[in-house]
Protein backbone atom coordinates (compact mmCIF):
# COMPACT_ATOMS: atom_id res chain seq x y z
CA UNK A 1 0.00 0.00 0.00
CA UNK A 2 1.00 3.40 -0.70
CA UNK A 3 -0.49 6.77 0.68
CA UNK A 4 0.27 10.32 -1.17
CA UNK A 5 -0.48 13.19 0.42
CA UNK A 6 -1.23 16.14 -1.77
CA UNK A 7 -1.38 19.36 -1.06
CA UNK A 8 -3.04 21.92 -2.79
CA UNK A 9 -3.24 25.41 -0.98
CA UNK A 10 -6.05 24.56 1.41
CA UNK A 11 -7.06 21.52 0.04
CA UNK A 12 -5.74 18.60 1.32
CA UNK A 13 -5.89 15.35 -0.51
CA UNK A 14 -5.10 11.69 0.28
CA UNK A 15 -4.55 9.18 -2.71
CA UNK A 16 -4.12 5.34 -1.55
CA UNK A 17 -2.16 2.83 -3.78
CA UNK A 18 -3.30 -0.69 -3.43
CA UNK A 19 -0.90 -2.94 -4.68
CA UNK A 20 1.72 -0.69 -5.91
CA UNK A 21 4.26 -2.86 -7.57
CA UNK A 22 6.58 0.09 -9.02
CA UNK A 23 9.46 0.65 -6.34
CA UNK A 24 8.74 4.74 -6.81
CA UNK A 25 5.63 7.04 -6.94
CA UNK A 26 6.24 10.36 -7.58
CA UNK A 27 3.95 13.70 -8.52
CA UNK A 28 5.12 17.17 -9.44
CA UNK A 29 2.71 20.61 -9.62
CA UNK A 30 2.41 23.80 -10.91
CA UNK A 31 0.25 24.73 -7.57
CA UNK A 32 0.93 24.52 -3.76
CA UNK A 33 3.38 22.56 -2.35
CA UNK A 34 3.45 18.12 -3.23
CA UNK A 35 3.91 15.53 -0.84
CA UNK A 36 5.28 12.00 -1.62
CA UNK A 37 5.35 9.11 0.23
CA UNK A 38 8.40 6.82 -0.64
CA UNK A 39 9.20 3.50 0.20
CA UNK A 40 7.10 2.41 3.01
CA UNK A 41 7.02 4.79 5.93
CA UNK A 42 10.84 5.51 6.00
CA UNK A 43 11.72 8.42 3.43
CA UNK A 44 8.81 11.76 2.75
CA UNK A 45 9.90 14.05 -0.11
CA UNK A 46 8.39 17.43 0.06
CA UNK A 47 8.62 20.00 -3.30
CA UNK A 48 8.97 23.96 -2.37
CA UNK A 49 8.11 25.47 -5.87
CA UNK A 50 9.16 29.07 -5.59
CA UNK A 51 12.68 28.07 -4.71
CA UNK A 52 12.56 24.42 -6.79
CA UNK A 53 13.89 23.41 -3.39
CA UNK A 54 13.43 19.47 -2.21
CA UNK A 55 13.07 18.85 1.98
CA UNK A 56 13.53 15.53 3.09
CA UNK A 57 11.61 13.70 6.39
CA UNK A 58 13.49 9.89 7.30
CA UNK A 59 11.31 8.50 10.14
CA UNK A 60 11.97 5.35 11.86
CA UNK A 61 9.62 2.36 12.98
CA UNK A 62 10.14 4.32 16.41
CA UNK A 63 8.24 6.96 14.87
CA UNK A 64 11.33 9.15 15.51
CA UNK A 65 11.91 11.76 12.38
CA UNK A 66 14.85 13.89 11.13
CA UNK A 67 14.40 16.52 8.42
CA UNK A 68 16.71 17.19 5.85
CA UNK A 69 16.82 21.44 4.18
CA UNK A 70 13.47 22.62 5.72
CA UNK A 71 12.00 25.62 4.25
CA UNK A 72 11.14 27.80 6.88
CA UNK A 73 8.09 28.90 4.67
CA UNK A 74 6.43 25.44 4.92
CA UNK A 75 7.31 24.52 8.23
CA UNK A 76 3.45 24.19 9.10
CA UNK A 77 3.00 21.46 6.69
CA UNK A 78 6.10 19.53 8.38
CA UNK A 79 4.40 20.39 11.92
CA UNK A 80 1.08 19.30 10.68
CA UNK A 81 2.62 15.47 9.10
CA UNK A 82 4.59 15.14 12.13
CA UNK A 83 1.76 15.81 14.32
CA UNK A 84 -0.99 13.47 12.08
CA UNK A 85 1.93 10.73 11.73
CA UNK A 86 3.15 10.55 15.59
CA UNK A 87 6.50 11.14 14.56
CA UNK A 88 8.92 12.90 17.15
CA UNK A 89 11.42 15.67 15.35
CA UNK A 90 14.67 14.40 17.02
CA UNK A 91 16.86 16.32 14.82
CA UNK A 92 17.12 18.60 11.32
CA UNK A 93 20.22 18.32 8.78
CA UNK A 94 21.55 21.17 6.45
CA UNK A 95 23.07 20.06 3.29
CA UNK A 96 25.10 23.57 3.31
CA UNK A 97 24.37 27.08 3.63
CA UNK A 98 21.18 28.14 1.56
CA UNK A 99 21.27 30.62 -0.85
CA UNK A 100 17.71 30.59 -2.56
CA UNK A 101 15.24 30.52 0.29
CA UNK A 102 15.87 30.55 4.18
CA UNK A 103 15.49 27.93 6.15
CA UNK A 104 13.11 26.94 9.12
CA UNK A 105 15.54 25.08 11.32
CA UNK A 106 15.78 27.84 13.63
CA UNK A 107 11.31 27.69 14.31
CA UNK A 108 11.69 24.33 14.26
CA UNK A 109 14.72 23.74 17.12
CA UNK A 110 12.33 26.51 19.03
CA UNK A 111 9.24 24.33 18.76
CA UNK A 112 11.01 20.51 18.81
CA UNK A 113 13.85 21.40 21.14
CA UNK A 114 16.15 19.57 18.88
CA UNK A 115 19.15 20.33 17.19
CA UNK A 116 20.95 20.90 13.71
CA UNK A 117 23.36 19.61 12.19
CA UNK A 118 25.46 21.14 9.63
CA UNK A 119 28.69 21.82 8.05
CA UNK A 120 28.55 25.44 9.25
CA UNK A 121 31.23 26.39 12.61
CA UNK A 122 29.26 28.48 14.87
CA UNK A 123 29.41 29.01 18.38
CA UNK A 124 25.34 28.68 18.14
CA UNK A 125 24.60 25.86 20.89
CA UNK A 126 21.68 24.32 18.63
CA UNK A 127 24.09 23.34 15.69
CA UNK A 128 27.00 20.42 15.99
CA UNK A 129 29.45 20.58 13.35
CA UNK A 130 29.85 17.75 11.13
CA UNK A 131 32.78 15.96 9.76
CA UNK A 132 33.42 13.71 7.65
CA UNK A 133 32.18 10.11 7.94
CA UNK A 134 30.84 11.23 11.09
CA UNK A 135 28.09 8.63 11.66
CA UNK A 136 24.45 10.10 12.60
CA UNK A 137 22.32 7.72 13.90
CA UNK A 138 18.35 8.05 13.96
CA UNK A 139 17.06 4.81 15.98
CA UNK A 140 17.75 1.61 13.48
CA UNK A 141 19.03 4.30 10.79
CA UNK A 142 22.42 5.26 10.41
CA UNK A 143 22.72 8.06 8.37
CA UNK A 144 26.38 8.81 7.32
CA UNK A 145 27.68 12.33 6.87
CA UNK A 146 29.88 12.92 3.87
CA UNK A 147 31.85 16.71 3.26
CA UNK A 148 31.42 17.39 -0.60
CA UNK A 149 32.41 21.19 -0.63
CA UNK A 150 32.63 23.10 -3.94
CA UNK A 151 29.13 24.27 -4.42
CA UNK A 152 30.07 25.93 -0.88
CA UNK A 153 32.76 25.41 1.21
CA UNK A 154 30.42 23.62 3.81
CA UNK A 155 28.54 21.48 1.68
CA UNK A 156 27.47 18.34 3.30
CA UNK A 157 25.69 14.90 1.34
CA UNK A 158 24.05 11.86 3.31
CA UNK A 159 23.95 8.29 2.62
CA UNK A 160 21.35 6.22 4.00
CA UNK A 161 21.44 2.69 3.66
CA UNK A 162 18.32 0.65 4.12
CA UNK A 163 17.58 -3.24 3.68
CA UNK A 164 16.02 -2.61 0.45
CA UNK A 165 18.05 0.51 -1.11
CA UNK A 166 20.65 2.74 -0.41
CA UNK A 167 20.02 6.12 -0.68
CA UNK A 168 21.67 9.53 -1.01
CA UNK A 169 20.59 13.19 -0.17
CA UNK A 170 23.20 15.29 -2.16
CA UNK A 171 22.12 19.03 -1.83
CA UNK A 172 23.24 20.91 -4.46
CA UNK A 173 26.49 19.00 -4.61
CA UNK A 174 25.30 16.54 -7.10
CA UNK A 175 21.70 17.78 -9.24
CA UNK A 176 20.17 15.06 -11.50
CA UNK A 177 21.60 15.83 -14.75
CA UNK A 178 23.47 18.89 -13.16
CA UNK A 179 25.33 20.41 -10.11
CA UNK A 180 25.42 23.21 -8.20
CA UNK A 181 27.08 26.64 -9.20
CA UNK A 182 30.02 27.33 -7.84
CA UNK A 183 30.97 31.04 -8.02
CA UNK A 184 29.85 32.27 -4.75
CA UNK A 185 29.92 31.57 -0.80
CA UNK A 186 33.94 29.92 -1.48
CA UNK A 187 32.87 27.86 -4.45
CA UNK A 188 35.40 26.01 -6.04
CA UNK A 189 34.73 23.61 -9.21
CA UNK A 190 38.30 22.21 -8.99
CA UNK A 191 36.57 20.67 -5.16
CA UNK A 192 33.05 20.25 -6.80
CA UNK A 193 34.72 18.20 -9.54
CA UNK A 194 36.83 15.91 -6.53
CA UNK A 195 33.61 15.47 -4.41
CA UNK A 196 31.86 14.38 -7.27
CA UNK A 197 34.17 12.03 -8.37
CA UNK A 198 36.15 10.64 -5.55
CA UNK A 199 33.29 10.55 -3.48
CA UNK A 200 30.04 10.20 -4.90
CA UNK A 201 30.69 8.02 -7.82
CA UNK A 202 32.31 5.79 -6.10
CA UNK A 203 29.08 4.58 -4.11
CA UNK A 204 27.40 1.75 -5.30
CA UNK A 205 25.97 2.12 -9.04
CA UNK A 206 22.19 1.67 -7.82
CA UNK A 207 22.25 4.09 -4.75
CA UNK A 208 18.99 6.47 -5.34
CA UNK A 209 20.16 10.08 -5.37
CA UNK A 210 17.30 12.63 -3.92
CA UNK A 211 18.66 16.06 -4.59
CA UNK A 212 18.23 19.72 -2.88
CA UNK A 213 16.80 20.70 -6.12
CA UNK A 214 15.24 19.89 -9.47
CA UNK A 215 13.87 22.20 -12.41
CA UNK A 216 12.62 19.91 -14.86
CA UNK A 217 10.11 18.20 -13.19
CA UNK A 218 12.58 14.90 -12.28
CA UNK A 219 12.59 13.80 -8.54
CA UNK A 220 15.56 11.23 -8.01
CA UNK A 221 18.55 9.38 -10.14
CA UNK A 222 20.75 6.87 -9.37
CA UNK A 223 24.74 7.05 -9.20
CA UNK A 224 24.63 5.17 -12.24
CA UNK A 225 22.39 7.21 -14.06
CA UNK A 226 24.67 10.56 -13.00
CA UNK A 227 27.85 8.68 -14.32
CA UNK A 228 26.46 8.45 -17.78
CA UNK A 229 24.18 11.12 -18.47
CA UNK A 230 25.27 14.01 -16.72
CA UNK A 231 26.48 16.60 -19.42
CA UNK A 232 28.61 18.77 -16.88
CA UNK A 233 30.85 15.38 -15.52
CA UNK A 234 30.10 12.44 -17.86
CA UNK A 235 33.39 11.39 -19.91
CA UNK A 236 34.28 14.76 -18.69
CA UNK A 237 37.92 15.66 -17.56
CA UNK A 238 38.41 17.77 -14.37
CA UNK A 239 39.82 20.92 -16.88
CA UNK A 240 36.56 20.44 -18.70
CA UNK A 241 34.52 20.55 -16.03
CA UNK A 242 36.49 23.80 -14.51
CA UNK A 243 35.93 25.37 -17.79
CA UNK A 244 32.05 24.21 -18.07
CA UNK A 245 31.42 25.93 -14.49
CA UNK A 246 33.47 29.12 -15.08
CA UNK A 247 31.28 29.69 -17.89
CA UNK A 248 27.48 29.33 -16.76
CA UNK A 249 26.78 33.00 -16.27
CA UNK A 250 24.32 32.86 -13.96
CA UNK A 251 22.15 35.45 -12.58
CA UNK A 252 22.82 36.16 -8.67
CA UNK A 253 20.16 33.90 -6.32
CA UNK A 254 17.53 36.77 -5.92
CA UNK A 255 16.91 36.10 -2.60
CA UNK A 256 20.97 35.31 -1.59
CA UNK A 257 21.63 39.18 0.21
CA UNK A 258 18.38 38.07 2.45
CA UNK A 259 18.75 34.45 2.89
CA UNK A 260 22.33 34.20 3.41
CA UNK A 261 22.62 36.07 6.61
CA UNK A 262 19.79 34.48 7.83
CA UNK A 263 20.76 31.26 7.01
CA UNK A 264 23.92 31.72 9.61
CA UNK A 265 21.40 32.30 11.88
CA UNK A 266 19.52 29.12 11.13
CA UNK A 267 17.20 31.02 10.11
CA UNK A 268 16.47 33.56 12.37
CA UNK A 269 16.05 37.28 12.48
Amino acid sequence: MCKVYLTFNECKVYLTLINWHASYFAIKLNCGYVQNLIWGNMIEQFFDQSSSSFTYLVSSSKHNACIIDPVKENNEIYIEYLAKHQLNLNFILETHTHADHVTGSGALIDIFSCKTFCGMVSDNTNIETLHDGQEILLDDLNIQAIYTPGHTDDSYSYLLKSPENTYLFSGDTLLINGCGRTDFQNGDPDQLYDSITQKLFLLDADTIVFPGHDYNNATSTTIADQKKTNPRLANKSKDQFIEIMNNLNLPTPKLMDVAVPLNLKLGKE
